[in-house]
């Protein structure tokens, strides 16, 4: 998500629009996304400042060194590098289980924003939450789901004026939806027209019954058969080149937690689910690893997800400890007072922290 836009009709900016600018594409946040561009509010002198030094979530650097040395005299510089080092890490981990995290939107671009919203309506049963036309910047903004903003994971669209083409690559793999009867959800979406990629039966080495469509623009919706949940846009499926590589990012940096892992040596590929709480009441992302393949083309399509915090400052903090690549320094949006931070992981996969508090302001 690249803009965040309060319910009412007050003009301010949000988290997720693109725009064209000379053939060069960003986002909000400053990523090169080719072809879009920034809007006007966000320019590339906010985002390319070098990256400070990390502040060990408060701690001096005299107090660190002090720990690090002994007696008679101070250790080797490496050993008191090292050990400031792990002192501001075991900190940041202790800051991030206390954090109040929570998955907000996930965001991406669309050809037909109308014949997009019409699909998720009818065909998937969203709502259309808001809607949002910025003309002189050329982008219209959608947010769709299955409940209000401040308490649900939702779908945030962007229609960037006269795109008819993205490209979505090889490294997004779906959204997931849970559906309490997935036969009746495809015989209601191909009535509707839409397409249906895998027929309803249960999942490959398992027993729950899924199925998978595309929408309009190619991008795949795994349904799944679950029983009522509070979430039902309940998954991000993104593909990564190392796994546990993957894994202890998400723990560290981000707070989440291993929910299960399954490896399919048939079919030559382990998914780890990675949350801040149940999947059955929760969106998850599923990070998928095919054997051997480590790199993958993420086209321009699918841009990102964007996740609730305290504190954008301690959580930029975190994240550039534990390998992570800060692409926007934590701070209030320009013209409004919304503080965010974004972060890559490391395959590149990016992530857009937002203060709690400002989020729901902006919702008001």
């Amino acid at each position: 998500m690249v803009r965040i836009i309060p319910m009412a009709s007050s003009i301010r900016p949000s988290l997720s629009s693109f725009r064209f600018s000379g053939g060069v594409s960003t986002s909000r946040f400053g990523l090169s996304l080719s072809p879009l561009r920034l809007p006007r509010h966000l320019h590339f002198s906010h985002l390319t400042s070098t990256v400070p030094q990390i502040h060990f979530f408060g701690l001096k650097a005299s107090k660190l060194l002090k720990t690090a040395g002994t007696r008679v005299g101070m250790p080797p510089v490496g050993n008191v590098v090292h050990a400031s080092t792990a002192t501001a890490q075991e900190t940041a981990l202790e800051w991030v289980k206390k954090d109040k995290r929570r998955m907000l939107h996930v965001v991406y671009r669309v050809r037909d924003l109308d014949r997009t919203i019409k699909f998720y309506t009818e065909c998937l049963g969203m709502k259309l939450l808001r809607k949002r036309d910025i003309p002189e910047e050329r982008y219209t903004n959608a947010f769709l789901g299955y409940g209000p903003e401040d308490s649900h994971f939702v779908i945030e669209l962007t229609y960037n004026y006269g795109v008819d083409k993205y490209d979505i690559g090889t490294a997004f793999g779906h959204f997931g939806i849970a559906v309490e009867d997935v036969a009746k959800a495809v015989e209601l979406i191909k009535a509707k027209g839409g397409k249906v990629t895998r027929e309803p039966g249960p999942v490959k080495g398992g027993s729950t019954v899924i199925a998978f469509i595309e929408d309009p623009d190619g991008y795949k919706f795994e349904l799944i058969e679950r029983g009522p949940t509070p979430e039902p846009l309940c998954q991000v499926m993104l593909r990564v080149g190392d796994l546990d590589r993957s894994i202890t990012f998400y723990e560290k940096a981000f707070g989440m937690e291993l929910l299960r892992t399954r490896d399919n040596p048939e079919y030559k590929y382990t998914i780890a689910m990675m949350g801040y709480g149940p999947e059955d009441k929760n969106a998850v992302l599923e990070l998928t690893y095919n054997y051997g393949v480590t790199e993958y083309d993420k086209g321009n399509g699918y841009a990102q997800t964007a996740i609730g915090t305290d504190d954008v400052y301690k959580t930029a903090e975190g994240v550039k400890l534990f390998g992570g690549k800060i692409m926007r320094e934590p701070g209030p949006l320009p013209g409004i007072n919304t503080k965010i931070t974004a972060c890559l992981d490391p395959d590149g996969w990016k992530t857009v922290f937002v203060d709690n508090i400002d989020f729901l302001k902006e919702l008001e």
